[in-house]
């Protein structure tokens, strides 16, 4: 039977939801940027981008609206905010600014060059809406993440304490649950095994 929430879809509410979220994405990332960089910029595109792609998706074929499921996808859009306000309450440690700023600046074009490729295929939720073969997908399967992990990294160089490891910790665990969600949908695809043979690791070339 299809769900409906006030007369509403699960679709079409996942649909409004990931507007609002994204909608409440640029407020905070506007409330939180006392001076704004290219990198913020780029992170800015990004969410007009998902602005406009919210309403255009594609309609799923298979969706995973599990609570472990759930719990990943909440845990690893609140981390990167979990550190910004954590570091407004406490001191962090400079590592290695410039090598961070270089790796932050790469992991914002790594994500935005992901997302163009994606497009309408574009979603939350482990969701099958069609194979995505073209751009950083020809290298890694899950080059979104791989771009989250690199920026995480940059942005730890130029700051980070106990309390941040262990946000990114949580943040990482959630993206490889992610990971392993979203190819238990992906594999429903008749083009999966192709794909998979073609393209053999999820992150990190030549390691996993």
């Amino acid at each position: 039977m299809r769900l409906h929430v006030f007369g509403i879809s699960r679709r079409r509410f996942a649909d409004f939801l990931l507007f609002g979220v994204t909608s409440a994405e640029l407020f905070f990332l506007f409330l939180l940027t006392p001076a704004f960089s290219i990198v913020d910029w780029i992170y800015v595109s990004q969410n007009l981008l998902v602005l406009g792609i919210s309403f255009m998706r594609r309609r799923p074929e298979a969706v995973d609206y599990s609570l472990p499921s759930s719990i990943a996808v909440f845990v690893s859009y609140a981390y990167p905010y979990a550190q910004v306000i954590y570091l407004r309450r406490t001191s962090g440690d400079l590592a290695w600014f410039e090598g961070g700023l270089v790796l932050v600046t790469f992991g914002a074009c790594l994500s935005l060059a992901t997302l163009l490729s994606l497009g309408r295929r574009f979603g939350v939720r482990p969701a099958l809406r069609g194979l995505v073969t073209r751009g950083p997908y020809r290298f890694v399967r899950h080059p979104m993440y791989l771009s989250y992990m690199i920026a995480d990294i940059g942005y730890n160089l130029q700051e980070w304490n106990f309390g941040t490891l262990m946000l990114v910790t949580a943040g990482w665990a959630s993206l490889l649950y992610r990971i392993h969600a979203e190819e238990r949908i992906l594999s429903k695809d008749n083009g999966w095994p192709a794909y998979v043979a073609s393209v053999r690791y999820r992150l990190l070339p030549g390691l996993w």
